[in-house]
């Protein structure tokens, strides 16, 4: 036997004396009082999880079963406060807009001179949908960052003009000669409507994500429409069969479902914690910690703002207003002075009679609006210099960025909507 043979017989003797390499198994069982589960990790990293015994009533096993349909996994305590009371006029809204949007398909049809049939409105939603609403949707588009600093007025104004929108539909019977006028402005509102909705979701949705679990939400949520659109679809379709087969009908009817769309969509946004600084809500923050020496969370806040309104004054806060021109707010000589007395600070304050001008620099954020903000505070509430209120701020600053960020607050950026800000 030569060298090479000897070679290849101890490569066989020792592959066949090698140990073979079996794929463990890792499996466990949890029991509770009334459940028992097997659970198994397979060797390419699946979990298999089979249920032994269940002794629990049905209506336990399907209460389960639809809060983990409809609800974010490990709820309530992965979400933060208010999402539940969300979620129910969040499925209200979807019911009486799903509703509201038969009876304006039906009265559409009627005012062409078509019998309702799903061809038809196929065609008159199409032509309509790639004419005005369109327009509508690039309009709208503009503004998405007013939309960022106030996500909820938005969300709300949106669903005011799909009302007006369908309102325009469901009148359009009335003056048929105008047919085409008043679907065109319908679909105009609409469309405006739906980017201002869709562009609102995704702040909304991060109010509630608390462990990061931001898609869940989302997919809960889409959940949650799907069934209460679809529900609305059927109450519409025996609604305009019934009591709204008249005019008269149509409008007392759609009127109350309006009514309860843009109500369910107002108390959806106030259950809504937005984290994130605009300046109604750090002009509320700033009210309440030199009032009382404390920091107000996203949900403490929720149901205080005015959605309506945002950029009201507060006096408290020392009546800073914020987003003006530079060039409108002071004299270059005014400007030369006060970045003598902050050089490092990436603001300017201007005192008013009435109010006070914070402006900020072009990369300026939360912090800074904070820093700028109580200064204007300190110098209107206590009638110091302003070189006497730097120095307060500075000394409450630490603390109060410390507890802001442990409430949960953002205060890495500043959402001023469209307001001006500066830079050399």
């Amino acid at each position: 036997m030569n060298l090479l043979e000897k070679i290849n017989l101890l490569k066989k003797d020792a592959e066949n004396t090698s140990p073979e390499i079996v794929p463990t198994v890792v499996s466990w069982t949890e029991t509770s009082d009334t459940v028992s589960r097997h659970f198994q990790f397979q060797p390419d990293g699946q979990l298999f999880v089979k249920v032994l015994n269940d002794s629990r009533p049905v209506i336990h096993k399907l209460s389960e079963s639809f809060v983990n349909t409809f609800f974010p996994s490990g709820y309530p305590y992965s979400v933060n406060e208010g999402y539940l009371r969300y979620t129910q006029f969040r499925a209200l809204q979807h019911f009486s807009s799903a509703a509201l949007s038969v009876l304006s398909t039906q009265s559409l049809l009627f005012a062409a001179g078509l019998r309702p049939t799903p061809a038809q409105a196929t065609a008159v939603s199409w032509v309509l949908k790639d004419g005005m609403q369109h327009v509508g949707k690039l309009i709208c588009s503009n503004l998405g960052a007013r939309m960022d600093s106030e996500p909820k007025r938005w969300r709300i104004f949106a669903d005011v003009l799909y009302d007006v929108g369908t309102g325009l539909e469901v009148l359009s019977p009335l003056c048929p000669q105008l047919f085409l006028e008043m679907a065109g402005l319908g679909n105009f509102a609409k469309g405006m409507a739906t980017v201002a909705a869709r562009a609102t979701r995704l702040p909304i949705y991060s109010s509630f994500a608390k462990e990061g679990n931001l898609s869940d939400l989302y997919a809960k949520g889409e959940a949650i429409s799907t069934v209460f659109n679809v529900i609305g679809l059927g109450a519409g379709i025996q609604l305009v069969s019934t009591v709204c087969s008249s005019m008269q009908g149509k409008i007392v009817v759609g009127s109350f479902l309006s009514a309860v769309h843009v109500y369910s969509t107002y108390e959806e946004m106030r259950s809504a914690p937005i984290n994130t600084l605009n300046p109604q809500r750090t002009a509320m923050i700033i009210e309440d910690f030199l009032k009382t020496g404390k920091v107000s969370g996203p949900a403490d806040l929720r149901f205080r703002e005015d959605l309506f309104f945002p950029g009201r004054i507060i006096k408290g806060a020392g009546n800073v207003k914020v987003g003006r021109n530079l060039r409108k707010v002071m004299k270059p000589s005014r400007l030369k002075q006060l970045k003598e007395i902050l050089p490092d600070e990436n603001f300017v304050l201007n005192f008013g009679n009435t109010s006070t001008d914070l402006v900020l620099e072009q990369n300026a954020s939360g912090e800074d609006a904070l820093r700028g903000w109580l200064v204007a505070a300190y110098a209107n509430r206590e009638v110091e210099t302003i070189e006497e209120a730097y120095e307060k701020m500075n000394t409450v600053m630490p603390t109060l960025l410390s507890e802001l960020r442990a409430k949960g607050w953002h205060t890495d950026r500043f959402l001023d909507g469209t307001g001006s800000r500066y830079g050399f």
